[in-house]
């Protein structure tokens, strides 16, 4: 996909790094942010296509920090559905990006919601599920063309999943004590495996590799974070104590009772990826579901970040969750902190996306107003500076293959 330099202007620019910028100029140049401030401080190259935003405002494109976009297709039934390899209760070999079709409907509905990233995770029925990958939501021939960062955590689970899956084969793990064991167990054989490859190095002896193993030494050597699926907070109480244990870099995922130990994953500064939240009460670990459960961890300090767990929600529903936690009782600013630069920092994105800053990728969308107010909507997507989408003439329009690679 090729990126030209392109400048827009006179929009009501929000970096969300920086203050908002009136009257403001992003200048994108080979797919990267070469500067952003007012009209008066950026000098726009002869040359370069300009895109007026006059009346619109501008934003850094949106981070879905934890979806199945690509290998849970829409629309294609048992056949799309790649999220889980449950056949053994731990398969940190797996590796997510072996499963995603580009083609998916999703990320199109994701160019039309503002989000330019996602990080694709493997599903949540095994205590160790695989893999996790970054990438964009448009513009590769294949989907290597599209990756952020290749492995950015590995996904685990506590609590129902895997006891349900697993305790339904008449299989260990069956119990949340048997759950933790798996966890335990994976990892204590991760360390013993360290130093074994470590001696045979020393030691210039032939040494038989372990996918497992390896990915697990890479999240023990704090390359890779522990994405952990959990809801009840006795389970996330679970989470902090293996995290302790092992001195892994910990993120909670959904959180569904998170608020009730708020003051503890503040302490500990542990971040948590917050949601989906358009969802009924559909099994007892969600029984106290409520989107002001967000508004709650962060007053207490958590570093939050939300989440449609596509398909659970369409991924394009994620401004509007965003929207509605506002409304109870979320900060505008930290709303926009959770799509943006929140989940940047903590899955370690923050080198190319994130934020209108300059050095980062020229991922920009023009929303028609406020994208807090539901009536507003993505006019105008960029990624690393190529438009992929435009909203005109009251539809929307991706822009496809065959037009990015003519």
């Amino acid at each position: 996909m090729t990126s030209s330099t392109i400048a827009i202007v006179n929009g009501h620019v929000v970096p969300v790094a920086q203050p908002p910028i009136e009257n403001g100029t992003v200048l994108v140049r080979d797919g990267v942010i070469e500067a952003v401030g007012p009209a008066d401080q950026v000098t726009i190259p002869d040359g370069v296509t300009v895109v007026d935003a006059a009346g619109k405002w501008v934003l850094p494109g949106f981070i879905e920090s934890h979806g199945h976009v690509g290998i849970h297709e829409e629309a294609n039934g048992p056949a799309g559905d790649d999220t889980n390899e449950m056949t053994t209760p731990n398969t940190a070999a797996v590796r997510a990006i072996d499963a995603i079709n580009i083609d998916d409907e999703g990320f199109r509905d994701a160019l039309s919601g503002g989000v330019t990233s996602v990080v694709v995770k493997p599903g949540s029925g095994n205590p160790i599920g695989g893999q996790t990958v970054a990438i964009k939501t448009w513009g590769g021939r294949i989907i290597d063309e599209q990756i952020i960062h290749e492995a950015v955590s590995v996904k685990s689970a506590l609590g129902e999943n895997p006891k349900r899956v697993y305790g339904g084969k008449n299989q260990t793990p069956s119990t949340r004590l048997g759950v933790a064991m798996i966890v335990r167990e994976a990892f204590v054989a991760a360390q013993n495996y360290r130093a074994q490859r470590d001696n045979a190095e020393r030691e210039g002896k032939p040494f038989d590799r372990d996918l497992s193993k390896e990915t697990l030494v890479r999240v023990l050597d704090g390359e890779l974070a522990w994405d952990q699926h959990t809801h009840r907070h006795d389970d996330i109480a679970t989470a902090l104590r293996l995290a302790d244990e092992f001195g892994y870099r910990l993120v909670v995922n959904h959180g569904t009772e998170a608020h009730k130990i708020a003051d503890v994953l503040a302490e500990r500064d542990i971040p948590v990826i917050f949601g989906p939240m358009f969802t009924s009460r559909s099994k007892v670990e969600l029984r106290d579901r409520a989107i002001a459960n967000l508004a709650v961890l962060a007053k207490a300090g958590v570093r939050v970040a939300i989440t449609t767990d596509h398909p659970v929600v369409p991924i394009n529903f994620l401004i509007y969750q965003a929207a509605l936690a506002v409304k109870d009782g979320l900060p505008r600013e930290t709303a926009l902190e959770a799509l943006t630069v929140n989940p940047a920092a903590f899955l370690r994105l923050d080198d190319r996306v994130g934020s209108l800053t300059p050095g980062l990728d020229g991922d920009v969308v023009v929303w028609s107003g406020d994208p807090l107010d539901v009536n507003s909507r993505a006019e105008r997507v960029f990624i690393q500076g190529a438009e992929v989408y435009r909203f005109e003439d009251g539809q929307g329009r991706v822009v496809e293959r065959a037009e990015r690679f003519a």
